[in-house]
């Protein structure tokens, strides 16, 4: 496990998407996106949680979240529910308790 993707995070990249040629390219792409947004200062795993909460399992729609990540991380925050103050609360109901 790499400390760039939390254990909760992976759990939830399993549960929607169980093909697992699709989860590593999800986890690759996420471990990239990750280095590249460390100038947000935002929290890794709400960036990254973002982008597979808006997939929804859909790795077009993944794809996509990451377009907008690199276009403007506020808008992938935004489109992943996560772009608001009660974030913290709604990361935990999306990928469980820390």
């Amino acid at each position: 496990m790499d400390d760039l993707i939390s254990a909760r995070l992976h759990e939830r990249i399993r549960r929607d998407f169980p093909e697992p040629d699709a989860a590593r390219g999800v986890v690759g792409a996420l471990r990239v996106l990750g280095v590249e947004l460390e100038d947000s200062r935002q929290s890794t795993e709400r960036l990254l949680a973002a982008a597979v909460v808006f997939a929804a399992g859909d790795v077009e729609r993944f794809r996509l979240a990451v377009r907008l990540a690199r276009a403007d991380w506020r808008d992938l925050l935004m489109a992943g529910e996560l772009g608001h103050e009660d974030w913290p609360r709604v990361l935990d109901a999306e990928l469980g308790p820390q």
